[in-house]
């Protein structure tokens, strides 16, 4: 398993893609797989450990993310030949080294910074011996250009997202600050509707922030509670009325989304990207395309049933459902 070095896998607070790769990781390796992980030495996991760099390059300014992926990946590769299979989380660069991988190398699609990038996944894919192999995380991001095994929705660990049946009065916000979230649209529909919003996030955007959604928030009517982790997650999603997903861009799946109908809080989310795909609307949420639906889908929500929406996500979405969907492909790939 060739995961990213962003952040520690799994992350203590911010890291979607690590977050993934741990949930696969010990999936597998409950079922019995033998699975190294190549990751951060902090790392945390029951398959065996290894790799190059203490820990990851978004905790440490000592650490040049562009350096060490190189090695992590060159790493991880000079010891392909004693594994059936890589599976790798890590985007392109291990694409663009695909020629000196010994054995059938999958990639997890997690989203595609930009179609500058498509190149090394087209080579790869176009190589006559060990052509390499994708999965789409939703069907809506995908690229005409590239053939796929197949679409596997991200699965969550239900365990730590338990359903609270009666929720609140709050909207939620839980993601990254930044332009391609909503983060002012959201406090805006928050406004708009008379509810108090309670934000929760990394800021990646700095500017962003500081002009555009740190003068909103007065500790009262907009609530901002910085990054919080897994332990938290739960709690604060199952507190709410909604999850507001105002997003501005294609969103590739979204987890907050279904860790929060997981918690029984339905969401109300702009109709981008994979939304249609993840949010069965009326049972899970609404889905909207303005500031004005949104707020009318705010007076609308004690229509959808808590226990109904928890229901519907956790058959959809669990950890287990995802593992299963991953053996299966890669049951198809070694054959």
């Amino acid at each position: 398993m060739l995961g990213p070095i962003a952040w520690r896998t799994p992350p203590l607070h911010y890291g979607p893609w690590e977050l993934i790769t741990s949930l696969l990781t010990e999936g597998l390796t409950t079922r019995g797989v033998d699975v190294t992980l190549f990751a951060t030495l902090d790392s945390v996991t029951k398959a065996t450990l290894d790799g190059v760099v203490p820990t990851g390059y978004e905790e440490s300014d000592q650490i040049d993310g562009r350096v060490w992926e190189a090695i992590h990946v060159s790493h991880a590769l000079a010891r392909s030949g004693e594994f059936d299979l890589i599976h790798n989380h890590l985007d392109w660069l291990p694409l663009a080294f695909a020629a000196h991988c010994r054995v059938p190398l999958l990639t997890t699609i997690h989203g595609f910074s930009g179609p500058n990038i498509l190149p090394a996944y087209r080579r790869a894919q176009a190589r006559r011996e060990n052509p390499a192999h994708f999965v789409s995380i939703s069907d809506s991001d995908r690229s005409p250009d590239l053939e796929y095994l197949g679409t596997v929705h991200h699965g969550v660990d239900l365990s730590g997202l338990p359903f609270h049946p009666d929720g609140g009065r709050d909207l939620i916000l839980f993601g990254r600050i930044h332009p391609d979230k909503g983060t002012d649209i959201a406090i805006e529909i928050a406004r708009r509707a008379g509810r108090r919003l309670v934000m929760c996030g990394i800021v990646q955007d700095r500017d962003y922030f500081t002009e555009s959604v740190g003068p909103l928030i007065d500790g009262e009517r907009v609530v901002y509670l910085g990054s919080v982790g897994p332990d938290e997650r739960g709690t604060i999603l199952g507190s709410g009325a909604a999850l507001l997903h105002p997003i501005r861009f294609a969103e590739p799946f979204g987890l907050s989304v279904v860790e929060s109908m997981a918690c029984g809080t339905p969401v109300i989310a702009y109709r981008k990207g994979s939304m249609p795909e993840v949010v069965d609307e009326g049972v899970t949420g609404w889905l909207v395309e303005t500031v004005d639906e949104a707020v009318d889908a705010v007076g609308r929500i004690a229509e959808i049933d808590r226990a109904g929406c928890s229901a519907r996500a956790r058959q959809r979405f669990s950890a287990e459902r995802m593992v299963e969907e991953y053996l299966a492909i890669y049951r198809k790939i070694v054959s």
